[in-house]
């Protein structure tokens, strides 16, 4: 079967058993079904040859759930910022000129308000009386004309803070008692409600705890006596410990995000607690105060609250998804009733987590029996319980010889292998894994080819970055084979990186070139003469264009004359005389200017 063939196979696979799970109830999505069609791939029994695989992107997304309650938060804001856009934009691309248009607008900014807060309903005629009463208050009407003028960017970053700032004024008002209609007390709410879901959550787990604990005492004794438990199916009872398994591993995340989220509410509630009697100090009973000193401390209510209710969409959300996982192990009790494991278990011990243990706390690694293995102890080691441990902490033994996920004991020794650390449940396996680590490593890694759940649960997805053919694989050796890493790349270029230079007036013929330098020749003896007859001068066609004359006049302040004297100026002796030299004389005769 060619590549593109098997990838359409598989994907019509993928597709039906989509279909097949909707039809019994059970809505999972296809990065899961994916998942487990992958998982059915790999396991050498079920012969498939195929060479797809899944997304890094997909395995994180599927494997991490505590990082999925920070994108929760995050969906969740893009949620409200979808739901009000359609109003944002009413207000930020209105450009109201008339009375009317500028209370439309004013409303649309009460909306948006109550909907971004989520303090109320529009539809609550005593919530919107509260916000718009608190909106006239730091965003009077005369403002809007500023607000109109602004960019868009900031009309919506103004927004935000106006609905920062009515916030906190009505969450002040309705501590001093004042409003506070449709304003929930989430504090007192989170504070009931978390110990509530953490003691739900503990009995779930110690169920769980205690079903795998039976199921683990049933394998070791199956191992020990198999004629015993003939009738009962080895197979499932492991599919049935490692699920189970799963499952307690998805309740310690819940349990820890609930005790994380209680000690957040408890560390909010001082802070709120703090910031209000800050406000009721500068604020106390005076009529007016400067924005400056009460906007900040009003603006950080507002910051407060919806830390409050962060931690409410959170608790739902590990609240709905413990409810939804408590249905895997209800399908225990299907496949094992009560019944039948006390029936099983009779003369039987069985043993928890915590017990095995004790067992093991005397005995340790004897490090000089070894001479090529590093292994780490509590006293020699610094952050010792800090180590990322590999198998979620489960015996490295154990998995791939037994098929049993036993707790490890780090008190034993850690061994550090290849730069990974393995603990084990007893100091027999840890002699009996030293002595070649990495066949058993093997060994676990073919065990979770052959349970699915397994890849999860001990975290060997980065084992499982490639698909190996298995007809290849079970004629080669036992050693780990991976084909040569492939993808599908492409590169692309510009046809003209540099701007383009083409010279248009470029000539390749030498004879064009020749006749372009004659006819220059020519035109440098040439002149252009023009002239113009009586005949002709006529026939051009003017167009002229005057202005209309206007009337226009001028008014002076008064009316004054002047009378300067006339000058009088004589000259004697031009005429010459008997003398042969001429005597001139000037003889001014004008009146002087105080005499006129």
């Amino acid at each position: 079967m060619s590549s593109e063939l098997s990838q359409s196979v598989i994907k019509r696979i993928i597709r039906q058993v989509g279909l097949e799970c909707v039809a019994q109830g059970q809505s999972l999505s296809e990065t899961l079904v994916a998942f487990m069609v992958k998982a059915v791939v790999l396991d050498p029994r079920n012969d498939f040859n195929m060479d797809r695989i899944l997304t890094e992107n997909d395995m994180q997304d599927l494997i991490q759930l505590p990082s999925f309650l920070d994108e929760l938060l995050s969906e969740q804001e893009r949620v409200l910022e979808g739901k009000l856009a359609p109003i944002v934009r009413a207000i930020t691309e209105s450009g109201p000129r008339v009375q009317e248009e500028m209370e439309n607008v004013c409303q649309n900014i009460v909306t948006y308000v109550l909907l971004r807060s989520g303090l109320g309903s529009p539809t609550d005629i005593e919530a919107v009386r509260e916000v718009t009463a608190a909106l006239q208050s730091v965003f009077p009407q005369t403002e809007m004309i500023t607000f109109i003028s602004l960019s868009k960017k900031d009309k919506e970053q103004q927004l935000k803070d106006l609905a920062m700032l009515v916030t906190g004024i009505r969450l002040y008002n309705k501590q001093c008692q004042k409003g506070g209609s449709g304003i929930d007390d989430l504090p007192g709410i989170l504070n009931k409600a978390i110990p509530l879901a953490t003691r739900t959550l503990d009995e779930r787990l110690n169920s769980c705890q205690l079903l795998a604990h039976r199921y683990t005492a049933l394998l070791e004794s199956m191992q020990e006596e198999p004629q015993r438990f003939s009738r009962l199916r080895l197979f499932k009872l492991k599919e049935a410990l490692f699920n189970v398994r799963q499952y307690e591993a998805f309740l310690c995340i819940l349990q820890s995000n609930a005790i994380s989220s209680a000690q957040e509410v408890e560390s909010l509630d001082v802070q709120f607690e703090a910031a209000m009697m800050v406000l009721k100090n500068t604020v106390q009973d005076k009529t007016s105060i400067e924005s400056r000193e009460v906007f900040p401390l009003f603006m950080e209510l507002s910051k407060l609250w919806t830390g409050f209710q962060d931690e409410m969409l959170l608790l739902n959300f590990l609240t709905n998804m413990a409810d939804n996982l408590q249905q895997f192990l209800e399908i225990q009790s299907q496949l094992f009733p009560e019944e039948m494991l006390t029936s099983l278990l009779e003369g039987v011990t069985v043993k928890s987590d915590v017990e095995r243990i004790k067992e093991t706390m005397g005995s340790r690694v004897n490090v000089s029996d070894f001479r090529n293995q590093e292994w780490l102890f509590p006293e020699t080691t610094d952050n010792f319980d800090q180590l990322l441990i590999q198998y979620h902490g489960f015996c490295a033994h154990s998995i791939g010889v037994k098929g049993i996920t036993l707790p490890g004991n780090p008190a034993i020794g850690i061994l550090k292998h290849n730069g990974k650390y393995y603990v084990f449940s007893s100091k027999e396996a840890a002699y009996i894994f030293a002595e070649d680590p990495d066949k058993f490593i093997q060994l676990n890694v073919e065990k979770a080819k052959e349970y699915a759940e397994l890849i999860q649960l001990l975290e060997l997805h980065h084992q499982f970055e490639y698909l190996v053919p298995h007809a290849q694989a079970r004629k080669a050796s036992k050693s780990s084979m991976k084909p040569p890493p492939k993808c599908e790349s492409g590169t692309q270029t510009d046809t003209h990186i540099l701007p383009p230079t083409i010279v248009t007036s470029y000539e390749w013929n030498e004879w064009e070139l020749r006749r372009k330098a004659i006819k220059l020749a020519n035109l440098r003896r040439k002149l252009t003469h023009a002239m113009q007859t009586d005949l002709s001068h006529m026939r051009r066609e003017n167009f002229t264009q005057v202005y209309l004359p206007k009337d226009a006049g001028t008014q002076t302040k008064r009316d004054n004359s002047s009378n300067v004297p006339k000058p009088q100026v004589f000259l004697k002796g031009l005429r010459g005389g008997s003398s042969p030299t001429t005597h001139m004389v000037t003889v001014d005769l004008t009146r002087p200017l105080d005499e006129t």
